[in-house]
Parts: structure tokens; sequence; C-alpha cells
């Protein structure tokens, strides 16, 4: 166990991880970092989805882009923008309305303001973050395909331990940058026994982790069902005829087909599209997921394929009523998949940043849930990493 303690364990690897590991480097972090990711690689709910069986098929499957609305913008943005992992997004938005007309963009939170995208596939943003956490002196270190089930408080900090308790890390800080080891979800969706960070609180006895667990224990989130489909050539003729690269679904259409968001993807070669569910639409298949996620792979949700099918031929069906009359796309019947994310949207108000950093016990938090300017979306990510790292650095010359 001696040639795996770290002085800081971050679990997970999407934006809010990587950003926090790079903002701690950028700011003189020395000690060694571990980030573990249950996926295959960084970027989290902002990555793209590669094919083993297709090398040029690169689907931004959870956001096909980020925008920045509040101001200063976070100082991790100019790193990334100098090191071209990120390039504005300028492809054009529309909206469409419950009667199928095309109509301008809505405000709907996650297309105003400065918008961003990963150069070469949203997985860049969690990727350059990364590079520049690495590129700077002292260690960080990615393992990929980790599933961190238990929690274990120790004297000096916390020893992170697999499914079979064996142990994969002990680190001196752990920050957890999603809230899958700290809402009782796990235990519903992944027959868990307890809640991991709930167990381990119960040991440290220190009130503001307490407060912590609660907190994050009582926020709700909003689940998406997207459907991944790749374009034949003949249907990506008509469909890159599209005056859009991403369409809105208003309150109306969501209503009635289910859908909440359709990006248009370019692809090397070819075209794709990604069409994201309403809530209510994913809410009532929240237990079906992709035969190909994380979920089915290392959480031990076993994949139902006959309720999977299901799940994606009714997304198939509704993006196929919402753009056929009207628009006239063809929707193609062969190569789609599912990916299903079960927290995709925190609901207000998140949790308090003066509970992100419980120094008593060692542990931080950082994410789109946090509260703050840009909550619920990347924007907030990078914000709540930031915070966190100055308040880490704080705590660690404090003693």
């Amino acid at each position: 166990m001696r040639d795996r303690t770290v002085d800081l364990g971050i679990v997970g690897a999407g934006p809010a991880g990587c950003a926090l590991a790079a903002a701690l480097r950028l700011r003189g972090w020395p000690g060694a970092i571990t980030l573990l990711e249950i996926g295959r690689g960084p970027g989290g709910r902002a990555a793209t989805r590669r094919s083993r069986q297709d090398p040029a098929l690169a689907l931004n499957h959870g956001a096909p882009l980020f925008n920045i609305r509040g101001g200063p913008e976070p100082a991790l943005l100019e790193p990334l923008r100098r090191g071209g992992w990120i390039e504005p997004f300028e492809g054009a938005i529309h909206s469409l309305d419950g009667h199928g007309q095309l109509g301008p963009a809505i405000d709907d939170g996650f297309s105003d303001g400065s918008l961003w995208r990963g150069r070469g596939g949203m997985e860049r943003l969690s990727g350059g973050l990364l590079e520049l956490a690495q590129s700077a002196a002292g260690r960080t270190e990615l393992r990929s395909g980790c599933l961190v089930r238990h929690l274990e408080p120790q004297p000096d900090g916390w020893t992170l331990a697999d499914a079979d308790g064996a142990p994969l890390l002990h680190c001196r800080w752990l920050v957890l940058s999603g809230t899958l080891l700290a809402h009782p979800r796990c235990r519903q969706v992944f027959g868990w026994g307890d809640v991991p960070l709930h167990t381990a609180a119960a040991q440290r006895h220190d009130p503001q982790l307490l407060e912590a667990c609660a907190a994050l224990a009582a926020m709700g989130s909003q689940a998406s069902s997207n459907l991944l489909l790749p374009l034949p050539p003949e249907p990506a003729a008509v469909w890159q005829r599209q005056p859009w690269r991403l369409l809105q679904f208003s309150g109306a259409a969501q209503g009635r087909w289910g859908l909440r968001r359709v990006s248009l993807q370019a692809q090397q070669p070819g075209w794709a599209v990604v069409a994201e569910s309403s809530a209510a639409f994913a809410e009532r298949h929240l237990g079906v997921y992709g035969s190909r996620s994380s979920a089915s792979q290392l959480l031990g949700a076993a994949p139902d394929a006959a309720a999977e099918h299901a799940v994606i031929a009714l997304l198939r069906q509704a993006l196929a009523e919402a753009l056929t009359e009207a628009l006239k796309l063809p929707v193609p019947s062969e190569g789609a998949q599912l990916m299903r994310w079960g927290a995709a949207f925190p609901d207000p108000p998140g949790l308090e940043p003066g509970l992100q950093l419980c120094p008593a016990s060692r542990i931080g938090f950082c994410g789109d849930g946090v509260a703050g300017p840009g909550f619920g979306r990347v924007e907030g990510a990078l914000r709540s990493a930031e915070a966190l790292a100055e308040r880490l650095l704080e705590a660690q010359l404090s003693g």
C-alpha cells in the first residue's frame, strides 16, 4: 500500500476533477495527485463516445458544447484556449416548437453566453485540463476503468477500496467530484447495501462532514436518456442542409415528443445525431442502461437487452415524429446506441460552498452540484474546482 499513497485522491475525472488537478498544479500544489475514473478516460458527462469497431466515430454524447454565462470567466479557460484544447462553438442554434416549426434559439440556460467545445471532441476539455496538470511539477496520475466502492477513514487520511474491499489507493486528502458515492441512488439503482460516504462519515464524527452528507443525500437531479445515431451517407446529406447544428425543444415540444435537444455532429467522415431525452422521459425509463455503459460494465447493473432496445425504439420514433413531418429529415433505423445519465442535471440549490471542504476529515467536494454561478453546468464544475483548489492550499499551509 505504501507505493499507492498520494497526497490527494480525486474520485472522478470529468471537468470538475480534472479542473481541480489543473488548478492545484497551476497554483503550485507539490504533492502527488491520483484521479480514479470509472470510465475509459477523462470526460465524465462531457465525454466523447468512441467506437472500437469504427475508429472514425466520435460522438459527444453528454454535452455537445458548454457555456460561460458569468464574469470574470474561470481562470482555467485561458490556458485551455492557449493550448488548443477548446475552441468557440460556432454552429447555429434553433428551436422547435410544439407544432414542429423551427424558430430562433430559446433561453434554456445552456446555450447563451460564450459558447465553447472541445477541439476534436468534448473529451478534450477534461483531457486538456489533465494535460495542464501533468505538465506542471509533481506527479499527476489517471487510473481509468476504476470503480471506487468503499471509503475507509484512516488517522492520516483515507483508503479507497473496490467492490471486493481490495485497497485501491491511500490518500492524505480526498475529493469527490461527483455525487455517486454520497447519494442514496447508489442503493436504489445498483443494489449497494450502503451509501459509501455515509458509512465513512458515521465513523468520523465530524459535524461538518455529517452536514455535507445530509445536503448531498437530499440533492435531487434530472436524468437523461440519449440516443446516439450515426447517419448513412444519403440521410446525412439531407441533415447537413439544415440551418442548425443544435436544435432545442420548447417546453411544449418536450411534452409532445419527450426530447430536450438534438445535436448534429460532423464525423471523420460523415455525420451523426445525438438526441437527448426530456427529464420526464428519462424518469420513466430510469432503470434502463446502455449495454456499453460503465453502469453495466463496472457497477454491477445488469443490462436488459429487451428494455434497451425498447427505449432506443421509443427515442428513435420520437425523433422521427418530431423532425420528419415539418423538416423532412430521414431517421435511420440501424446503428443506434443508448447512453443514460442517471444524474445529468442537479436540482438547486446545491451544496453550500461552505461545505465544500471539511478540513477535520480531510475531504472535499466539487462539481456542478455546488451552489453558485454556473450551477448545473460545466461552468459550475470549473468554478467549484478553482474555489476548492484555493481552500485546499490554505488548509495545507495551515496544518
